[in-house]
């Protein structure tokens, strides 16, 4: 049998690759690094109009095949059939923007003269109309001589047209390459799409447009964005409480038939305590992030996340950074470790160490489930509003950190060159709900992929630490004090108590720098280990939890404590290991350890101690 006909999908950044990507491909994708670089490689597989199976290849975005960033070099080289580890395609998709078209076909143009088969897809014409831009696709096509595709990826409109073109013999355009710079590039394309695109007189003003006037406005562009991220973390307490009560029932039933099938005993315990409390802290979690999830690709599909790259630009620029950082620096809010890898598109070498060394500040979603659980148990009674408001906080407190640091290394790093942030605003567009779909899918799987590998490795790992060696006591908190872990934890008591920390909390924060969520998980092993009242669930434990004075061990003064220090320590091997492969140097990942892991203790150590003048 012949392989499949492999497609590669090019494009500027912001033409809607993505949107078309995942309606070629659906559920059939897989992601991946490139070998050797962190540029993230996207691949999936499509069914053509005969039920003909064939491949496509996601390349990074692109404003041209002269290379300024690592980006854009695995995109030539890879059309080039330079990377031994991605043949060659047998064909390119070039997606442009019908509302930018001339200074899209600079790159598509190039693709042209690589002596590769090419089909032309206009995307985005509904939004070029409604500037009074209308693109002669047909006048293109045979100018070029290669299909050309009017499409709105967003609304599979043209979908039908495209899978005709995929479905037929490729071709290879006509197009001459151009001998000179620049300016003649953009002469040719001129003289190409002359009589192919009319404009209705002025442009007109658009809806896009009078939108930008109020959510891109220097005043009440903020108060939009307060606002919306208030609405999300208003719904993350209110409405993700509903299925998180139904996933811990689930896994509180689980626990139940593993008790009444088997005999008392460590192996029971280990199931119990250890996979199943383990684990199940952590996935309970779930519907919130897939509701956090849900509202970024909200925000993405529709165009408005562009806006607030904009918007932010300005606050960039005066630690000496450009608005391109922002881009890794948001998709760090997600996970760290993409937004670490997205700094390739950066050109300056100086900006990517800078956006590396302060990424893992923002907080990511390995955060949340400690968030969650800290705010929970310092506001007991606290209305869903207030919980929000106490969460919007504590982002706007990792954004603080992220522009303090980096104006830090702005100042201490030598600036060698000097570089211009282009961003192109895309239209507001109705959101693909399939898209946000996909993307809550993707993420929800490795949510629970990692949950049931690392953080049950982690959970089987912690309570051996807290169940060995056993002592004679039946008292489980005798037991645990006499555990490895709970040795551990005294050990380092000394250290954290100024902080307002005992020594159940210094395993949780041990245990923790290996991933920030498996404090959640051990919380949930320590207390499960200890509870003699099944009615109890750990949250109602830690609230019960007692000081040697009678206290509650989880006051106030503590959860703020415990929170301030999980936005700045750097928690996350993971993380680590992807900073010096980045940075090709053990240097700065230590650094990035010891400057988030000091000013953490420094944080958490000022708050709970000032926090003693105003609370109890």
């Amino acid at each position: 049998m012949n392989s499949p006909r492999t497609f590669a999908l090019v494009g500027n950044p912001n033409t809607g690759k993505t949107t078309l990507f995942n309606a070629l491909t659906g559920l059939r994708q897989k992601v991946a690094n490139y070998p050797g670089v962190t540029v993230e490689k996207k691949t999936g597989t499509g069914r053509n109009r005969h039920g003909e199976a064939f491949a496509v290849i996601d390349l990074p975005g692109a404003y041209s095949l002269e290379p300024k960033s690592p980006d854009e070099e695995v995109t030539r080289a890879v059309l080039h059939g330079e990377r031994p580890d991605t043949p060659r395609p047998d064909a390119v998709i070039c997606l442009v923007d019908a509302g930018n078209l001339e200074r899209h076909l600079y790159l598509a143009t190039q693709v042209m003269e690589l002596d590769l088969p090419v089909i032309v897809v206009v995307n985005k014409t509904d939004t070029a109309e409604e500037r009074g831009v209308t693109v002669a696709t047909k006048k293109l096509a045979e100018r070029l001589g290669v299909p050309v595709v009017p499409m709105q990826a967003n609304e599979r409109v043209g979908m039908e047209a495209l899978q005709v073109a995929l479905s037929a013999e490729p071709v290879k355009a006509n197009w001459k390459p151009v001998e000179g710079d620049t300016a003649a590039r953009y002469k040719a394309i001129g003289k190409l799409i002359e009589g192919a695109v009319a404009r209705d007189g002025e442009e007109r003003l658009t809806p896009s447009d009078r939108w930008d006037g109020v959510l891109v406005h220097p005043v009440f562009g903020w108060l939009v964005l307060l606002g919306i991220l208030g609405g999300l973390f208003f719904t993350l307490f209110s409405l993700a409480g509903y299925p998180m009560d139904l996933i811990d029932g689930t896994f509180g039933w689980l626990s139940s038939q593993v008790e009444a099938r088997m005999a008392d005993g460590d192996l029971r315990a280990l199931i119990t305590e250890g996979i199943i409390g383990g684990v199940g802290g952590v996935v309970i979690f779930l519907p919130q992030i897939l509701i956090l999830f849900f509202f970024i690709g909200l925000m993405e599909n529709t165009g408005y996340l562009a806006r607030v790259s904009f918007m932010m630009d300005r606050l960039m620029a005066g630690v000496g950074l450009n608005g391109k950082a922002f881009v890794p620096l948001l998709s760090s809010y997600a996970c760290a470790i993409p937004g670490i890898m997205a700094t390739r598109t950066m050109e300056s070498a100086r900006d990517r160490l800078i956006t590396t060394l302060v990424a893992p500040i923002t907080s990511c979603s390995a955060r949340l489930p400690v968030y969650v659980m800290l705010i929970a148990l310092m506001l007991p009674v606290g209305t869903a509003g207030q919980k929000a408001l106490v969460m919007l906080g504590l982002y706007v407190l990792s954004i603080v950190g992220v522009y303090a640091f980096a104006y830090v290394f702005n100042r201490t790093l030598d600036r060698k060159e000097q570089t211009l942030f282009v961003l192109e605003l895309p239209a507001y567009q109705r959101p693909s709900w399939r898209e946000i779909g996909l993307q809550m899918y993707d993420r929800g799987k490795i949510f629970l992929r990692r949950a049931g590998t690392v953080i049950l490795g982690l959970s089987i790992v912690l309570w051996a630490l807290t169940t060995y060696p056993k002592t004679d006591s039946e008292d489980g908190s005798e037991q645990l004090a006499h555990s490895a872990a709970g040795r551990m934890g005294k050990a380092i008591e000394p250290v954290i108590e100024p902080l307002g920390y005992d020594w159940k909390m210094g395993i949780g924060l041990v245990a923790s720098f290996a991933a920030r969520e498996v404090f959640v998980s051990t919380m949930s092993i320590i207390y499960t280990g200890e509870e003699q009242d099944e009615e109890k669930t750990i949250r109602t434990s830690m609230a019960a939890e007692k000081r040697a004075d009678g206290q509650p061990a989880y006051n106030v003064r503590t959860c703020l404590s415990l929170l301030v220090f999980y936005v700045f320590a750097m928690q996350c091997l993971s993380t680590v290991a992807v900073t010096r492969r980045e940075t090709n140097s053990w240097k700065w990942a230590i650094l990035q350890v010891v400057y988030l892991t000091g000013f953490a203790y420094v944080a958490a150590l000022a708050t709970y101690q000032i926090g003693g003048f105003f609370l109890s």
